[in-house]
């Protein structure tokens, strides 16, 4: 294919968008300022690209342009200085596409209460894309999606217009890989694979995230993008289901789990260590399997491998409070009338992010089993759980000593596991966090 940059007495849509790419005078937009929005908005800001971004909650949009962050990962100092220069601009006004060169959707993509895939959010954000698409526009998709969304979905929206999709607009298709809390690897790092509906198209995507991303890894088709994002999670969920299989076999054996994947990983090929835990969280693992499945199924394909991992995994929560049961029987008590401190309530380690958090299924099975629970947690310290709004307690001796069992749930390193320990009367420990401490009072995965 000759290149877009080819001289001709007129620039095409395309190669006018290249240049406007190359010397910053794009004006982009992001639509969804979440976890996954709001830092690619503020490293396209720092480009030197004036950033419009649009969400429908309007606590956001106000908190963002006071140029305060509700994202652990984006400093309020960042955003407050785009702010104040003009480079980013947040708004709920969808109008602003109406100048905007790009924009990418980054809307959330749930499950449905059938477990089927939820795409309401994506096709709310494409009508009012649609609404705005004018001759030059690249619209790039980031949401986890099943394999077909892009061309299945938002092409046919985007072309009732009468647009020519790689002449007149442009479509694409990039994965975000977001790991909250990694403080090794972020949006600007981390490996973009990009998937356009032509070759036209995955040109001038590649050539937007080029402007501030270190790598951009162009692939042939959205549906290979689609394809890549979902077997990058399901590798890790039927992993993890592994691991969590093996730890409840390991446990009926009477075998530490923990020091055999120890022992595992010291080979030097061949072998990948996961880890065992009380279940799966985040807005990824939990839910990305399933649209993989649900896409198989409908092209006649049983995805049983994945469902059976999802299975494993989804009953680990339960598995937690059999713990539970048990560290209280061996002290003559039972779980009703009992009082269980769970720490932690975010899906991981030193985040404040409670999407789809195994601890929160923990605590609403004890619940059920009628004990009293409380939870503590140095980084979400209110919690909106099952309709109420409850609020985490301080973690001290005398506090510790009031509990008949205390969960590590999520192995935060604000906790002191010393303290926990001398003062906790139980302790059911998940993720490990006790390594190399014998005591009678623990309970282990």
């Amino acid at each position: 294919m000759p290149s877009l940059r080819s001289r001709s007495p007129r620039r095409t849509p395309a190669q006018q968008l290249l240049r406007r790419l190359d010397t910053r005078r794009a004006h982009l937009a992001v639509i969804g300022l979440g976890y996954v929005g709001l830092p690619l908005a503020v490293e396209l800001g720092k480009a030197g690209f004036r950033v419009s971004g649009i969400d429908l909650q309007h606590k956001r949009v106000a908190e963002l342009a006071r140029g305060r962050s509700y994202i652990q990962d984006v400093p309020s100092e960042d955003v407050q200085t785009l702010v104040k220069a003009g480079m980013f601009s947040p708004t709920t006004d969808f109008s602003v596409l109406r100048h905007a060169d790009a924009v990418n959707v980054c809307v959330p993509t749930p499950l449905s209460k059938m477990r089927d895939p939820d795409v309401s959010f994506i096709v709310a954000a494409v009508q009012e894309v649609a609404r705005y698409l004018h001759k030059g526009m690249l619209v790039i998709l980031e949401s986890t999606t099943y394999p077909g969304t892009t061309t299945e979905l938002l092409l046919p929206m985007l072309e009732e217009t009468g647009m020519k999709v790689g002449e007149d607009f442009f479509l694409a298709f990039s994965p975000e890989r977001v790991d909250p809390g990694n403080p090794t690897f972020n949006t600007k790092n981390i490996p973009k694979v990009v998937g356009g509906v032509t070759p036209a198209c995955t040109e001038v995507a590649v050539k937007l995230y080029q402007q501030r991303l270190e790598k951009v890894v162009p692939v042939s088709s959205p549906q290979v993008a689609e394809m890549v994002k979902l077997l990058e999670n399901t590798f890790r969920s039927v992993n993890i289901g592994l691991v969590n299989e093996m730890a409840l076999m390991c446990q009926r054996m009477g075998i530490d789990v923990w020091e055999v994947i120890d022992a595992a990983k010291t080979k030097p090929f061949g072998f990948m260590p996961f880890y065992p835990g009380p279940g799966l969280g985040g807005h990824c693992i939990p839910i990305d399997p399933f649209y993989l499945s649900w896409k198989a199924r409908a092209s006649g394909f049983e995805a049983r491998f994945i469902e059976l991992a999802g299975h494993v995994n989804g009953h680990m929560p339960e598995h937690v409070v059999d713990l539970v049961a048990q560290n209280l029987n061996e002290r003559g008590r039972a779980v009703r009338g009992s009082k269980v401190l769970v720490l932690g309530v975010s899906y991981k380690a030193d985040i404040d992010d409670t999407r789809e958090s195994p601890s929160l299924d923990i605590m609403q099975t004890l619940l059920q089993r009628g004990a009293r629970v409380d939870y503590s947690d140095p980084h979400v310290a209110t919690l909106d759980f099952r309709g109420d709004k409850l609020k985490g307690v301080a973690l001290t001796p005398s506090r510790l000593r009031g509990y008949d069992c205390v969960v590590v749930a999520t192995a935060h390193r604000g906790f002191d596991y010393d303290v926990i320990l001398r003062n906790a009367r139980g302790v059911v420990d998940t993720r490990n966090a006790f390594k190399g401490r014998r005591s009678n009072k623990i309970t282990r995965l």
